[in-house]
């Protein structure tokens, strides 16, 4: 399997019934599933304003980062990271979703309502590491601090 289909996998393995998941996403107006965190990543959710120069920070130290969601409104960006990542991360501001939780999340390479992928999963499993997010974050903090154009 690859592409969307790939990804479809991945993400529905973390619900209790996957085919019901697949299912919602085929029949849902809304073109998205609400998924339990904490199982196979858990998500890191940043204010949009701080999010995106993160995110451009990543794309230029990674090939590819994890998959990243955002809201309509971009006010908030979601980075999926390791599971148990949640239970240990400390920063202000930074709001987080693992084991316990649940994320609304749209069908890979789709559009949806509210909800939309910045990098979408590719099913291979790739996450972004929390330290490089974390360095991401204070590069990103320091050049919005300096005025800087990401």
């Amino acid at each position: 399997m690859t592409g969307a289909k790939t990804a479809v996998e991945w993400l529905a393995s973390v619900a209790a019934d996957p085919e019901a998941c697949r299912w919602e996403w085929e029949r849902n107006p809304h073109g998205v599933a609400l998924l339990p965190a904490g199982r196979a990543w858990d998500v890191l959710i940043l204010p949009g304003e701080l999010g995106y120069p993160t995110l451009d920070v990543l794309t230029r130290v990674l090939d590819r980062p994890g998959p990243v969601l955002a809201d309509f409104g971009d006010d908030r960006m979601g980075f999926f990271v390791p599971p148990g990542t949640a239970a240990r991360w400390v920063g202000t501001g930074i709001r987080t979703a693992g084991s316990g939780t649940w994320i609304v999340v749209p069908y890979p390479g789709r559009a949806a309502r509210g909800v939309r992928w910045l990098v979408s999963p590719d099913g291979s499993g790739t996450l972004t590491d929390p330290a490089l997010l974390e360095l991401a974050l204070h590069e990103a903090a320091a050049q919005r601090a300096r005025g800087d154009e990401p």
